[in-house]
């Protein structure tokens, strides 16, 4: 009998102390809710291959961030809180201002290069391996149209100012500890969703924002993820049938040279006006160089898949890592998705505004639908851009045409990341 009842208090003892029995305290529930979020988000990934690579291991990273007693939450949100952390074995709690005891844990370090800005740029130098600039070359005033398309992180910029402290103000009397204002860093991590440029938003969130990282990116890569959603209907109610309709000419052959020299004056021109850029812009069209340049093929084919297969990993893992319940659960949280979906919202209008605007100067030998493209969701965008114009004309093949303004995107997604990282870093 005292054999059963020393077993039996063993198994006590294990149950009590293992995650299942944290799912019924307090705050338990929440941690339960996060992982049905990942179960969700793994679904969305696998089932409908909404961005599966990066899908995919965010939504496993936000799995183990909220496994109870695993330890594989992201516990800072600086590089000063990473040395407290390894160095000291201690956190800062927000709550209490005090330093807490707390181990490092594997994300933590895997963690490190997102914050110290090492992941995104070399994702850009795979995606320039992998990005052909032909079409942008062969018709440059497609660079307007990818500018154009960064206008709604700009709105989304000044509307999440306005909005955050418009509705913390007006929800005072019903709920007066409810803060829902954000600062213009805050702002900027929300805006910069808009340019439908996942590692683009990671990059600024990482240094304006690093505590709202984990809503940002999931935002970011679930609108990047709906791009065939939610464009086809603003296209639609800012264009005429007949601007649909635009069959465009054909496009100028681009010599060699053009495209070797591309890389290199981009570089130079948007690294000397905006300095915070360099590292996105610079890796990215290095990896286009090494494309190009007809002498790298082995680091260019290692750039498009070895090294850019490795750091989606780590930064789709380490990314979801910080979405614990503690950071993710919250009213503010809800605000950044819809005010994402409203920088995504005037993004697409933007490009395509610009494209009728384009159309009208010239007159109609361009199909405004390109314009949408200019969010650098590559090559999704430019793929709608295609099908919606078909719909209307099944002769009409906008596709190499949409690429221009989709590749330009990437490149004034980078260029809108520096212009908040000058003004508000």
């Amino acid at each position: 009998m005292e054999v059963f009842k020393g077993v039996w208090e063993v198994i006590t003892d294990i149950l009590s102390n293992s995650g299942y029995a944290y799912f019924f305290t307090d705050g338990g529930w929440k941690n339960l809710v996060m992982i049905l979020i990942a179960f969700v988000f793994l679904y969305l990934g696998i089932k409908k291959g909404f961005e599966p690579l990066l899908m995919i291991p965010i939504a496993f990273g936000m799995l183990l961030a909220n496994l109870p007693g695993a330890n594989l939450a992201v516990q800072y949100h600086d590089l000063q809180g990473f040395i407290e952390l390894v160095a000291h074995n201690r956190i800062l709690d927000e709550n209490t201002g005090q330093w807490v005891a707390a181990s490092p844990g594997l994300m933590d370090f895997i963690y490190f290069g997102v914050k110290a800005g090492i992941y995104p740029p070399l994702i850009f130098l795979g995606i320039g391996a992998m990005t052909d600039f032909t079409s942008l070359i062969a018709r440059p005033s497609s660079f307007i149209l990818g500018a154009a398309a960064q206008l709604g992180i700009f709105a989304a910029y000044v509307i999440a100012i306005g909005m955050g402290s418009g509705l913390t103000e007006l929800l005072h009397g019903v709920i007066p500890s409810l803060d829902l204002s954000f600062t213009p860093q805050e702002a900027g991590s929300i805006a910069i969703i808009g340019g439908a440029d996942g590692p683009t938003a990671i990059f600024t969130t990482s240094k304006l924002a690093p505590h709202m990282l984990g809503p940002v990116a999931v935002a970011a890569y679930s609108y990047m993820a709906l791009v065939p959603l939610i464009q086809p209907p603003i296209m639609r109610a800012l264009t005429t049938k007949k601007e649909r309709s635009v069959v465009m000419s054909g496009l100028r052959p681009v010599s060699k040279l053009e495209k070797i020299l591309f890389p290199i004056m981009v570089t130079v021109i948007v690294s000397l006006l905006l300095p915070d850029a360099a590292s996105l812009v610079g890796m990215l069209m290095l990896g286009n160089l090494l494309k190009e340049s007809g002498r790298t093929e082995r680091i260019a084919k290692a750039a498009q898949n070895e090294l850019m297969n490795i750091v989606t990993i780590l930064l789709g893992v380490s990314v979801g890592a910080t979405t614990s319940a503690k950071s993710f659960l919250n009213a503010k949280t809800l605000l950044i998705v819809v005010l994402g979906l409203v920088a995504f919202a005037f993004g697409t209008a933007g490009g395509t505004l610009f494209g009728k605007l384009m159309y009208i100067i010239t007159k109609g030998k361009i199909n405004p639908l390109i314009g949408s493209a200019g969010v650098s969701a590559v090559p999704m965008a430019a793929r709608v851009s295609q099908k919606v114009g078909q719909e209307e004309n099944p002769s009409n093949f906008l596709l190499m045409h949409a690429m221009g303004p989709n590749v330009s995107g990437v490149i004034g997604s980078a260029v809108a990341a520096g212009i908040l990282l000058t003004l508000l870093g």
